[in-house]
């Protein structure tokens, strides 16, 4: 086994320098001060529907999460304050991450809704005759002026799992201005 030493006396005096500040700079990311805690935790409103007057299939159906970019995959309340721009609000997040509470939200709607048999999410991982999933490109307020409003876009996929197959899909945009 060999041992390496190093002699640090018969090293330049930049080069000491350099090889302690390699050696500190991870340490750097090292923090002894508290993160500074969150004020708001958030969870997504709920409008109260009604039971579907519709026909009760005798199908099963698998909430996926949405695929997004991994900007809005996380708990942070994303805003878009001017043009192109995008940041989030100090110190507030959603109860869970976007993705995780858009399936939840599905979900829970389309049990209430009744109009299948079963009703599940990836989550429980449970086999089902479709599966619900797409892909969410916008979750954030927008800002035009003074006035604002919330931003979701969602490309809803309808798969039959037998063939893997796309049995329908939609995109749905929703514009609803802040404060309502």
């Amino acid at each position: 086994m060999a041992v390496f030493t190093l002699r640090l006396s018969c090293l330049p005096l930049k080069k000491l320098r350099l090889l302690i500040v390699l050696v500190c700079l991870p340490l750097a990311a090292c923090t002894v001060l508290p993160q500074r805690p969150v004020s708001q935790v958030w969870l997504l409103p709920a409008h109260p529907g009604a039971p579907a007057s519709g026909q009760t299939t005798n199908r099963s159906l698998r909430v996926m999460q949405p695929g997004t970019s991994q900007f809005i995959n996380s708990s942070r309340i994303a805003v878009q304050p001017q043009g192109a721009e995008i940041t989030v609000y100090s110190g507030a997040r959603w109860s869970d991450s976007v993705p995780v509470l858009i399936r939840n939200r599905l979900t829970q709607e389309l049990r209430t809704d009744g109009r299948f048999i079963s009703v599940s999410s990836d989550e429980d991982n449970l086999q089902a005759d479709f599966e619900l999933g797409g892909d969410l490109s916008s979750f954030q307020g927008v800002y035009s002026g003074k006035k604002g409003e919330v931003l979701i876009q969602f490309d809803a996929r309808l798969v039959q799992t037998s063939d893997r197959r796309v049995i329908a899909s939609q995109r749905f945009v929703i514009h609803q201005p802040i404060g309502r």
